[in-house]
C-alpha cells in the first residue's frame, strides 16, 4: 500500500530541528535523545486522548536537509549544468509531458483538473513527478507485482539516479529528467520513496504509530517534498519555507493513513495488516479479528480514533494549502476535501471497511470542486475562521 503528488496513487513528514520556526505555533518541539518531535500543546493533545499523533525524532529523516537544498539559491548552477548535459528536442519533450499528462488524466481525475489552474511548467512537471511515483508504487502493487524481488527496486534505483544525470532510460523518465532540471528538487525524496516500497516488500506488521509514521513519510510524506518546488510559495506568505514544507507533509501523512483506513479490508486479503498492533491490542482486537473482517463495537471504537488521527493531519495541512502559490493551490484543496469525504464514507458504511469500500461517487467528486476553488482563492485569514 504505497502512495503521490497530493492525490495519491495509493498515494504523500515532518522537518527537524532548524535555526527558524519550523512548525506551526500550536505545536511545541520535545527534544528525546538526539532528535525533535513535533507534539500538539495540551489544548490539541486533549481533542485525541486514546491514540499517539507523536512521529519519530525528525531529524532522523534529513527532511530540513532536503528542504535547504531545494532552496532556489542553490539550484542555479545545477540547471546550468543540466541545460549543457541535456539536448532533447523540443518535440520529444513535448510528447513525453503529454505521455504524463494522458496518464493523470486517466488515473486522478480530479486532481488533474485541479492543476489546470496552473502555468504550463508547473503542470508539467507536477504530471512527471506523478508518473514517475505511480511507476513506483505499481512496481510492489501493480499488475507485475508477482515478479518483485529486490533487485528489481535496485534497479529502479539506477534508473533514478541516470534521471537526475540527465540520461533518461524512455520517454516518461526524460519528462521527470526536464523537470529536475528545471525546478529545484532533490533526489533523496525519490530515493525515501523506493524505500518505502522495500519495506513494503519485508514488512506487513507495524508494531507502533511510530512505525506505521516511518512508512508513511516514505511512501507518501515524500510527494510533498518533491511536489512544493514546483507548486511555488505564494511571494507574500506569512510562513516560513519550513512550515510549508511540514504542511505539505501533513497532508501526505493524512492521505496515507486515510488510504489505509479505506483498504484494511483489502489489504487483509493479502495478509497485510497496516493497523499499529499496539492499538489494535488496546481496544481488545488482533489480526484475526481483522481476518475475520466482521464489524463489532469495539472495531467502531478503534475505527473512530483513527478517523480522528486522520483528521487531524489534514486540519494541520490548511495552513501550508492556503499558503502556496495561488495558481497551485487549487489541486491541493481539492485533494484536502475529498480524502476528507472519504473518511466520512467510512462513516456512512458504519466503519465497515472490510466489505464495503468506501467510495466517493462522481457527483460528490464534482461538487467538490467549486469548494476547493473557493477555498483556494480564499485569503488565510478566511480559510481558517
Amino acid at each position: 500500500m504505497s502512495s503521490c503528488v497530493f492525490v495519491t496513487p495509493k498515494s504523500l513528514t515532518f522537518i527537524g530541528e532548524c535555526k527558524g520556526n519550523v512548525f506551526p505555533k500550536r505545536f511545541k518541539t520535545i527534544r528525546n535523545g538526539g532528535g525533535i518531535i513535533a507534539a500538539p500543546r495540551s489544548s490539541e493533545t486533549l481533542k485525541l486522548q486514546t491514540l499517539s499523533k507523536q512521529g519519530i525524532p525528525l531529524d532522523h529523516l534529513k527532511v530540513e536537509e532536503i528542504v535547504e537544498r531545494q532552496s532556489e539559491g542553490n539550484h542555479f548552477l545545477r540547471e546550468e549544468w543540466c541545460k549543457k548535459k541535456m539536448k532533447f528536442q523540443p518535440s520529444f519533450l513535448e510528447e513525453a509531458y503529454e505521455s504524463c499528462r494522458k496518464i493523470c488524466a486517466e488515473y486522478a481525475k480530479t486532481f488533474y483538473l485541479g492543476t489546470l489552474l496552473m502555468t504550463k511548467e508547473r503542470q508539467r512537471a507536477i504530471w512527471a513527478i506523478y508518473v514517475w511515483c505511480r511507476r513506483t508504487d505499481e512496481l510492489v502493487d501493480g499488475p507485475n507485482a508477482v515478479y518483485m524481488n529486490p533487485k528489481v527496486l535496485d534497479r529502479w534505483e539506477e534508473r533514478l539516479e541516470d534521471i537526475f544525470e540527465g540520461r533518461p532510460y524512455d520517454l516518461l523518465d526524460a519528462a521527470l529528467s526536464h523537470t529536475v532540471s528545471k525546478f529545484p528538487i532533490d533526489m533523496k525524496p525519490f530515493r525515501d520513496m523506493i524505500e518505502g516500497m522495500r519495506m513494503d516488500t519485508k514488512k506487513c506488521r507495524y508494531e507502533n504509530f511510530e512505525e506505521l509514521y516511518l512508512y508513511c513519510y516514505y511512501v507518501a510524506g515524500t510527494v510533498g517534498l518533491m511536489s512544493v518546488p514546483v507548486m511555488g510559495i505564494a511571494p507574500d506568505s506569512s510562513l516560513s519555507t519550513h512550515t510549508i514544507y511540514s504542511a505539505a507533509l501533513h497532508l501526505g501523512i493524512g492521505n496515507q493513513l486515510t488510504n489505509i483506513l479505506r483498504d484494511v479490508g483489502e489489504d487483509a486479503t493479502r495478509g497485510r495488516v497496516y493497523l499499529p498492533q499496539d492499538e489494535l491490542a488496546q481496544f481488545g482486537l488482533c489480526d484475526a479479528d481483522i481476518l475475520r473482517m466482521r464489524v463489532s463495537d469495539k472495531w467502531r471504537e478503534f475505527m473512530k480514533e483513527q478517523i480522528k488521527r486522520a483528521r487531524f493531519y489534514f486540519k494541520l495541512a490548511e495552513e501550508g494549502a492556503s499558503q502556496l502559490d495561488k495558481a497551485s493551490r487549487w489541486p491541493v484543496w481539492s485533494s484536502l476535501m475529498l480524502y476528507r469525504k472519504i473518511l466520512e464514507a467510512i462513516e456512512e458504511n458504519d466503519y465497515n471497511n472490510f466489505t464495503k469500500r468506501a467510495y466517493v461517487g462522481r457527483s460528490k467528486k464534482l461538487l467538490a470542486l467549486p469548494l476547493a476553488y473557493t477555498k483556494s482563492i480564499s485569503p488565510p485569514t478566511l480559510v481558517f475562521n
